[in-house]
């Protein structure tokens, strides 16, 4: 089970970080952050693999930072300079396969959290 937390309403240039909570070990557990803005389809932020290889999409890269803590079982996601653009709702997946950005069947979702960002 995957709980997210930390979002909320900022201007833009603001900051926020964004918690995912895991009930079980996701030591060496592919996992990632997905946005879905209203009307639009659900879109990759950032990804980490089972280690410590991290991938970030074009339009955050520099500005979010994602980090796994495996002892307090939690996979966070930094997001400073905020943009109106970055408005939406947020989840983390933790992966049923070897890869981070890729759907399996059996993997688990959060159930999200919404982040608004004002001009």
């Amino acid at each position: 089970q995957l709980v997210e937390s930390g979002g909320g309403s900022v201007q833009s240039g603001g900051s926020l970080r964004l918690s995912c909570q895991a009930s079980e070990s996701i030591n060496f557990i592919p996992m990632a952050w997905y946005r879905q803005a209203s009307g639009k389809e659900r879109e990759l932020v950032a990804s980490q693999d089972g280690g410590n290889i991290k991938y970030y999409v074009g339009p955050v890269r520099g500005r979010f930072t994602i980090s796994k803590d495996g002892d307090k079982k939690t996979l966070d996601l930094q997001m400073n300079s905020l943009k109106p653009e970055d408005t939406a709702m947020y989840y983390c997946v933790a992966r049923a396969g070897r890869l981070p950005r890729i759907d399996y069947p059996g993997d688990s979702w959060g159930q999200g959290v919404q982040v608004t960002v004002s001009s």
